[in-house]
């Protein structure tokens, strides 16, 4: 039976898409995009206000009652409002420690890096991607996300140099995730915005490793080449199955820049969706924060000056404001050394104090020895512990995936 065109025998109910609702129908249920969501509230629909709240609450599809419908003016029994925040039950549900989740976030991130591996594999094999199974993995990344953002944020900052491709549209997921749950996003949109981020870059997968992988500067011809990973992208999407515009925006638009920069199209301002907008500055982030074959990452303080002074220029400056806002100053999964010489990992932000964030200490350079890993709330450290700088693993001879691996997951 139609997902558009349901009947109930009994009522002669009709579920019908919410582009269709209008003012001075009854509704009898609503629903989300992804079906998990069901409210049966009923009510008329007042104006073109109701429904665009409907539409901003993730609401995909609504039950109606049509031997109900009325004049708006004559309408006696108005639908109630309905917010995000309470559709969204997801909201709901507790945190839970950063030890509890890193395991099942360990096993996701691996699973969806094998995942990205076979698509790669797919697409340059000619075979059909499974897009079923790659939406599975990303909602689940977005479970995790909601259940406690630390875990994947940590594991997104541990890279290997040789899996830049699959780690980095993996990356992009998990932060586009964060960032539109900060942003206040409805759920069935961070789901589909998670898909998307996963994406963007799947037209790579055509693109010779010579010149994807290329240590010096490219010609004129190869960075051309490197630019039709879009329009390649775009290509091999365009015939698949429940694919969405929005995710098909952030695959066109990821390398678009606010002033006409860009690539492909050369798009300006409001011409680029506001998911395009997002998924450019993500994109950029990680591609910068990046440990390449040929160069070194920056550190994120580093790369959120890069990206600030390209606003608003190249990047919509609020998001880009809102994007360090949701990240910290020092992202979670950051390496730093503490003035009193002990090395450790973001593991918490501090809204109220963006300066003085969680770490996880596990080294002491000088005494040049491991110590008994601990928690130390710099904002309240009895030592006076504060940061000192942003490290990498190299420079102190430390196999950090052996320590975080020791640490939370044996």
């Amino acid at each position: 039976m139609s997902k558009n065109h349901r009947f109930d025998s009994n009522h002669q109910d009709i579920e019908i898409p919410i582009a269709k609702l209008k003012p001075g129908m009854y509704v009898v249920s609503i629903s989300s995009e992804n079906g998990s969501i069901s409210v049966k509230s009923e009510g008329y629909v007042l104006n073109a206000a109701s429904i665009n709240q409907l539409i901003q609450s993730g609401i995909s599809h609504v039950v109606v009652d049509p031997s109900r419908e009325k004049k708006t003016e004559k309408i006696d029994k108005v639908l109630p409002d309905i917010g995000a925040r309470a559709l969204d039950k997801s909201r709901e549900k507790p945190e839970i420690s950063l030890e509890q989740e890193m395991k099942a976030a360990n096993k996701l991130y691996n699973n969806a890096k094998s995942l990205q591996q076979k698509m790669i594999h797919a697409i340059t094999d000619g075979k059909v991607i499974d897009i079923e199974g790659i939406q599975e993995s990303t909602d689940a990344i977005v479970d995790s996300i909601f259940r406690n953002q630390d875990a994947l944020s940590c594991l997104s900052r541990l890279r290997i140099k040789d899996d830049y491709l699959v780690e980095h549209s993996l990356n992009a997921s998990i932060l586009m995730t964060i960032f539109a749950k900060h942003l206040d996003v409805d759920r069935a949109t961070i789901e589909q915005l998670a898909l998307g981020a996963f994406l963007h870059d799947i037209g790579k997968a055509m693109i010779p490793d010579e010149i994807l992988n290329k240590p010096g500067k490219l010609t004129s011809p190869e960075y051309e080449i490197i630019k039709n990973h879009v329009s390649l992208g775009v290509n091999i999407l365009e015939d698949t199955p429940h694919i969405s515009h929005m995710v098909m925006s952030m695959i066109k638009e990821h390398h678009e820049r606010i002033d006409g920069s860009g690539y492909p199209l050369q798009l300006t301002a409001d011409s680029i969706s506001k998911f395009g907008r997002m998924i450019a500055i993500v994109d950029s982030y990680d591609a910068m924060t990046a440990e390449r074959v040929y160069r070194s990452g920056l550190h994120p303080i580093t790369a959120f000056k890069n990206l600030i002074k390209e606003s608003p220029s190249c990047y919509d400056d609020a998001l880009v404001e809102q994007f360090i806002q949701c990240l910290g100053v020092y992202p979670v999964g950051t390496l730093v050394e503490l003035n009193s010489g002990k090395l450790g990992l973001i593991s918490r932000l501090n809204r109220k104090k963006p300066l003085h964030p969680y770490v996880r200490v596990f080294y002491n350079t000088r005494l040049k020895q491991a110590i008994a890993m601990e928690e130390v709330d710099l904002s309240r450290s009895k030592y006076k512990d504060q940061i000192d700088r942003c490290i990498k693993p190299e420079e102190f001879n430390i196999n950090l995936l052996g320590f975080f691996k020791a640490a939370f997951l044996d």
